[in-house]
């Protein structure tokens, strides 16, 4: 048995997210978004570091790893859970993270989900983007999704990912799941036979650069149901940069394009609960109107928030707004919504005053 997988099955015991194989230090959990030493086990060297990760590879992916010095995958581990591999050369040698992908499919309502993440699972055409910074939930929320969709409407659903996640049984819904490396070269070739594949929904693991964000939105205006992630925090943010993904000349008509195919955006953040014992997801949420449409059309992104804030009958609502909810709720504390908040001073002044 390799030796790092005791540290997989110590880390899905504890409960940790991710963890960190960095030279110069031990192990590392990030338990509850923080990084915590496995100090029972030694200092890692650049040559022990090796070792511990090229034992869990096969001869092709160690020529891989030193040829191109950057390598994904997943690795399952029998009755522990499957995780996504990230290993990389850095100034000290090689290093990993891994992060534990959960076997467990959790639902909206598991995910405590605002009720319009569900309304989109009932869409029918159109880009749908899930957004936020690294190891903000992204794939966990957009597996929530097609999971409703699954149990719920007969869809051939093409999903493309790096390396492959969640695994989806046929249920109402049949599956085509593609990783890139193992069964495609990349997003955009995936993306260029997707549509000859007849599929009613496609599932773009990241939106990386110009050709796979064009191909996305072509799809989208095929009538197909596009999801698509980037790393991106607010709306606003996310029309911005698939519109400035294009050069300029393009960037007209790639409004166009987005304002007739943008069907909502999800905007998520995790935060430590009240109680200190786990995380939940903030979310800001735009769903497409015509209103939306002529502002996109118009290059008036600034617009977008004020447009969020008024739409809540839609089941619209911003971050700072989400935030507040969740104060509200209990779930939550005011230091943590102050850190995530756009706009501060609303939360500044709910932090109890430390002076006695």
């Amino acid at each position: 048995m390799p030796i790092i997988d005791q540290y997989f099955k110590e880390m899905k015991e504890r409960g940790a997210s991710d963890l960190h194989m960095v030279i110069g230090f031990p192990p590392m959990l990030r338990l509850r978004g923080e990084l915590v030493r496995m100090e029972q086990y030694p200092v890692l060297t650049p040559e022990s570091n090796r070792e511990i990760l090229f034992e869990m590879l096969g001869p092709v992916q160690r020529k891989m790893i030193d040829e191109n010095r950057d390598f994904d995958m997943a690795y399952e581990l029998d009755g522990v859970g499957r995780f996504r591999c990230n290993f990389l050369f850095q100034h000290r040698g090689i290093g990993a993270v891994f992060r534990i992908i959960p076997t467990e499919i959790l639902t909206i309502d598991q995910l405590n989900l605002p009720d319009a993440v569900r309304d989109i699972a009932h869409f029918n055409r159109g880009l749908v983007l899930i957004t936020g910074p690294t190891g903000s939930g992204k794939s966990t929320t957009l597996a929530a999704i097609i999971d409703f969709i699954n149990k719920n409407y007969s869809k051939h659903i093409i999903t493309i990912e790096d390396p492959l996640e969640f695994v989806h049984k046929n249920n109402k819904s049949i599956f085509t799941q593609r990783e890139v490396g193992s069964h495609t070269k990349s997003f955009s070739d995936a993306l260029k036979v997707a549509s000859r594949e007849n599929p009613d929904i496609i599932l773009v693991g990241e939106m990386r650069d110009l050709i796979t964000i064009s191909l996305a939105l072509a799809s989208a205006e095929l009538g197909i149901l596009v999801f698509g992630t980037l790393h991106t925090n607010s709306a606003a943010k996310t029309v911005d940069r698939i519109i400035n993904a294009f050069p300029s000349d393009q960037q007209a008509q790639t409004r166009t394009m987005l304002s007739e195919s943008l069907k909502a955006i999800v905007a998520q953040q995790l935060l430590k609960t009240k109680d200190g014992k786990g995380r939940c997801a903030a979310n800001e949420i735009l769903i497409a109107t015509s209103a939306l449409a002529s502002i996109i059309r118009d290059g008036k992104i600034s617009q977008i928030n004020s447009l969020i804030q008024t739409g809540s009958k839609l089941g619209m609502q911003t971050m700072d707004q989400h935030l507040m909810q969740l104060i509200k709720d209990e779930r939550i504390t005011p230091e943590a919504a102050y850190e995530k908040a756009i706009e501060k001073a609303p939360f500044e002044a709910m932090i109890p005053d430390d002076e006695d």
